[in-house]
């Protein structure tokens, strides 16, 4: 008299076990498909295109070919999208006591969402032109991804544009608005201690020299969700003007201030809600015009003197060597990794092994790749790097 009591238990714990381990798979293909699905964003922002909906399909019938596919649809959240399928469970020993087969089913949505990102973008002559334009252009159609019009996104956007130094804004650290030296000490040209130099040199060669190399640089703009504002500051980038030099590591440590909460920048928000983002572009390696090469001025002082470095009285810190302007670039680089920050590093026109290693080391890549490094040798390739970039912001699953 048990035995049909019996056989209708152990049935049941066969196929609640069987329905358990495909749900399970399941779940793990429709993440998949999502997560794939959010990599297209960037070039299907509406999904209407079909470019999602192919990327989820493919995906979830590599991991589980006899899965359906429901449906593919715009997520609640900012460029998202959300995917659900179900798969039929064979029944095992429960088919005997005349129950149907069933389904179970599984949801999943991913793309972006708690994004802090700052553009940390080369503003020397070199750049100026096409580099620069094809710069805002990638950099405001990131930043659409990231916050479309008439949406509000829990998304912020921000910008350091740097050369010789960085300028700061009001209401930042404390002091004026201006550039900065690497000490934090408010940039006034050439430093006091080198103004004798200035004056000893002939006339042709002080007329050549600019006392002013801060107001051309574009003031450095903090995390926001202002949309027009961001795409304001991205604007205000010419990359003319008489400012000198390429310190990558003060765009670096200035980045790197605005990311996390604490002063001197206080808009980031804490590292385990928000995915921290920052995208360093540069056309060139160092340079403060001691480190040789075609842009180095051979007199002294010169407006080079007025950067982040010489403008608090060093003039021992170059890039030549394996010189401190390189090694505080991958100090910097690691305590913005140290502080959660991830770095997509582009490295624009033709570089030496030196300038690549540089740019490679800095990047947050994972072991064994580069997938956080781009070579851009065109102006033109510029563009596409951004929307590689923007791929890479979308692989997150949302709750």
């Amino acid at each position: 008299m048990l035995l049909p009591v019996l056989l209708a238990v152990a049935g049941l714990a066969v196929d609640m076990g069987n329905m358990y381990v495909t749900h399970t798979r399941l779940q793990a293909a429709v993440d998949a498909g999502a997560l794939a699905g959010s990599l297209e964003l960037p070039y299907d922002p509406d999904l209407s295109k079909g470019r999602v909906e192919q990327a989820v399909t493919d995906m979830i019938h590599t991991n589980l070919p006899e899965a359906v596919v429901q449906s593919v649809t715009p997520g609640t959240e900012v460029r998202s999208v959300v995917v659900s399928a179900k798969v039929e469970v064979k029944l095992l020993v429960m088919r005997f006591l005349h129950l149907a087969d069933q389904w179970v089913e599984a949801r999943a949505a991913a793309g972006f969402n708690k994004l802090e990102v700052v553009f940390v973008i080369d503003n020397s002559g070199s750049m100026s032109g096409t580099p620069i334009n094809l710069v805002k252009e990638a950099s405001i159609g990131l930043t659409d991804l990231l916050i479309p019009d008439g949406q509000h996104p829990d998304t912020k956007v921000g910008l350091v544009a740097f050369r010789g130094k960085v300028r700061i804004g009001d209401d930042v650290d404390g002091l004026e608005a201006g550039c900065r030296n690497a000490d934090g000490s408010v940039n006034n040209g050439i430093h006091e201690d080198f103004m004798s130099m200035y004056w000893a040199l002939p006339y042709y060669y002080r007329n050549q020299i600019s006392l002013d190399t801060c107001s051309s640089i574009p003031e450095s703009r903090p995390l926001s969700q202002d949309k027009d504002a961001i795409i304001t500051a991205i604007n205000s980038q010419t990359a003319t003007g008489s400012a000198s030099g390429t310190i990558i590591p003060e765009g670096i440590k200035w980045a790197r201030h605005m990311l996390t909460p604490e002063a001197p920048y206080t808009e980031g928000g804490d590292r385990k809600d928000f995915r921290k983002i920052m995208i360093v572009l540069t056309d060139g390696d160092n340079e403060d015009g001691e480190c040789g090469g075609a842009y180095r001025a051979y007199y002294r002082p010169n407006s080079y003197w007025t950067n982040a470095y010489f403008g608090m009285g060093r003039d021992d810190a170059h890039c030549n060597d394996g010189g401190v302007l390189n090694q505080d670039m991958l100090t910097q680089a690691q305590l913005a990794k140290d502080a959660g920050v991830e770095i997509f590093a582009i490295r624009f026109g033709s570089s030496d092994n030196t300038d690549i290693a540089l740019m490679q080391q800095i990047a947050s890549s994972k072991p064994g790749t580069n997938d956080h490094y781009f070579d851009a040798p065109s102006v033109y390739d510029i563009p596409d790097v951004f929307k590689k970039i923007g791929k890479q912001l979308g692989w997150r699953l949302l709750n």
